[in-house]
């Protein structure tokens, strides 16, 4: 085990520094040491180092770790091993609320509804992300809503509630994407798909006490989540406070993903996957599942940004559709061994 942990540090060292290495500006291997160790010295160097390739690295490993743990907090407390985040419509909702921004936004409304007479300062680049994480939040409450006003307390219809939620927010998204601008509307279906492109600095600084909170948080409740993977009445004879938990737990996977998926767009399977790797290697504690989760899936959106930024040479790839092609795969692989 101890080497385990070992081999996963070792990966989490390597993997952001090699990173730093990938990208479509033509930096040596000497600049980039260079860089690292001493300091850029010409300022494009610089530029393109620590406000591009730098944020966009250390934001990739935010987001994977983020997405992974809300995954494994939410298979967790719905007992459910094929429990993501996007289930619970998060996705949908942020898509929701970006397609309104980019409505409000477009020329011909903004004029009639005086949009910039309220938000004189506000630009689209903020609205956006903005829109999106109350859209997710929207969502994820929605959700809790439904499941437990018409299906009572029985964790899977959450998973029937959020499949639910998801269908009903995409098809207003798309309603009012039809209504939009053409140009508008490609924005938003871009940004859907999931990207680190147009990465910034402070975006690191927005998710990373988000990340650093929750995960310590769930940490702190480790112990009454693995009650709850004995059942609901065996974890209320330990003493675990099982409502009050499934909603903490619920709340921080929707500020998890809500923040992440409002930024970045949506990048789904990371937090299905990961888990499972997890488990299998490491163990079935929640705190290690955690632990590894933040370590492993971080490792691997830095990994997958690479792979969008290099598999063709004049584009980049949404990372996206690299992690639903990936998970599809997975979701088949997880099915089959159910099934045997």
């Amino acid at each position: 085990m101890t080497l385990k942990w070992l081999w996963l540090g070792l990966l989490v060292v390597v993997s952001p520094i090699a990173a730093l290495f990938f990208g479509a500006a033509d930096l040596s291997t000497s600049q980039l040491i260079q860089c690292i160790t001493q300091g850029c010295q010409d300022p494009v160097n610089n530029m393109i180092f620590w406000e591009i390739r730098a944020p966009r690295v250390f934001v990739g490993f935010l987001v994977g770790a983020g997405l992974a743990v809300a995954g494994a907090t939410l298979q967790n407390i719905t007992r459910n091993g094929l429990a993501d985040p996007y289930l619970f419509g998060v996705v949908s909702g942020a898509g929701l609320g970006a397609s309104i921004a980019t409505l409000l936004f477009s020329s011909q409304l903004t004029d009639q509804l005086g949009v910039m007479e309220f938000f004189p300062n506000l630009p689209f680049s903020l609205a956006l992300p903005f829109a999106a994480f109350l859209g997710a939040l929207f969502s994820v409450f929605l959700v809790q809503i439904i499941a437990l006003k018409s299906f009572g307390s029985r964790t899977e219809h959450m998973l029937l509630a959020g499949i639910a939620v998801s269908f009903m927010l995409s098809a207003l998204s798309h309603f009012i994407l039809f209504l939009g601008e053409p140009f508008a509307a490609n924005k938003v279906i871009f940004w859907l798909m999931g990207s680190l492109a147009r990465v910034e600095v402070w975006y690191a600084w927005v998710m990373l006490p988000v990340v650093m909170i929750s995960v310590a948080i769930l940490l702190l409740y480790g112990r009454h989540m693995d009650a709850l993977l004995l059942g609901d009445e065996n974890a209320k004879t330990l003493g675990v406070q099982v409502t009050r938990l499934r909603i903490l737990s619920l709340a921080i996977c929707a500020a998890l993903t809500a923040c992440i998926v409002s930024y970045c767009g949506g990048i789904g399977f990371v937090g299905l996957m990961i888990p499972h790797i997890v488990r299998s290697w490491l163990g079935v504690t929640s705190r290690i599942v955690i632990v590894g989760c933040v370590l492993l899936g971080g490792c691997f959106m830095v990994w997958v940004d690479v792979l969008a930024r290099v598999a063709l040479s004049e584009q980049e790839i949404p990372i996206g559709i690299i992690t639903s092609a990936i998970g599809s795969v997975f979701f088949l692989l997880v099915m089959s061994q159910r099934r045997h």
